[in-house]
């Protein structure tokens, strides 16, 4: 028989996993490469880098962390990249 303190931690670690599981689920219009680094099992850095190289497609939109715009990613291009992978490499003319 459970205790209310063992009873309380079990609870609390439910709770846990349920927001984890709402947070993996949740579907959002736009992602940060952070976000997106997360759902892809990346480093954030290659998804910057993909973003910068035009591997992926992704806007600059002002973040809130001072002068310089962030990328994010779409729901569409994250679901893009999940069937198809990367763009390929542009060459520069």
């Amino acid at each position: 028989m459970l205790n209310l303190e063992e009873l309380d931690g079990r609870l609390e670690r439910i709770e846990a996993a349920l927001t984890m599981l709402v947070e993996r689920q949740t579907v959002r219009d736009w992602y940060t490469t952070e976000e997106t680094a997360k759902l892809l099992g990346k480093a954030e850095f290659t998804v910057r880098e993909w973003c910068r190289n035009a591997r992926i497609k992704a806007e600059k939109r002002a973040s809130g962390r001072g002068a310089f715009p962030a990328w994010v990613i779409s729901h569409a291009e994250l679901l893009r990249y999940q069937r198809e992978g990367l763009l390929p490499i542009q060459t520069r003319s």
